[in-house]
């Protein structure tokens, strides 16, 4: 019965320090605005922004017009934050677009990619000769925005 109840205590432990840990890392992970745009989802946090591009989709500098002036209203050119591209759909973009697009935001300190299968994950690989900043690709947006501590020192 002890043992039961040792077990319990135990989990319960475990899991109110692992929402600590969420919630008290150093990086602002409670939502400013999310947009829902033409080209897709578009979620804006303190310094970090979680991209979802709709399926089928042209993404290029032009279609990304929004998405870019949104970016500098939320970060100018100070703020440091990390663009996760959540790859949930299937989309094709041009990757020598990523010179233009990191000359506009000094500020970016990383690219990430959640690639949910083996094509984005290769697609990814391809992308990140294409990019002079830090870049990783994960499995999961959990993993992509832990990664965000890593990159961006919170006073």
């Amino acid at each position: 019965m002890f043992f039961l109840l040792d077990l319990l205590l135990y989990f319960c432990l475990i899991f109110l320090l692992s929402v600590f840990m969420d919630n008290y890392s150093g990086i602002n992970r409670v939502l400013i605005k999310k947009h829902h745009l033409d080209i897709g989802d578009v979620s804006f946090y303190k310094n970090f922004v979680v991209v979802e591009i709709k399926e089928g989709l042209v993404f290029n500098y032009e279609t990304a017009k929004e998405l870019l002036d949104l970016g500098k209203m939320y970060y100018g050119s100070k703020t440091p934050f990390v663009y996760i591209s959540n790859r949930k759909n299937s989309y094709s973009f041009n990757p020598l677009a990523h010179d233009k697009t990191t000359r506009m935001f000094p500020n970016l300190a990383g690219y990430a990619v959640v690639a949910y299968n083996s094509i984005n994950e290769e697609i990814a690989i391809m992308e990140q000769s294409f990019f002079d900043k830090p870049k990783n690709i994960f499995e999961n947006l959990n993993n992509a925005i832990s990664w965000v501590d890593e990159l961006i020192v919170v006073d």
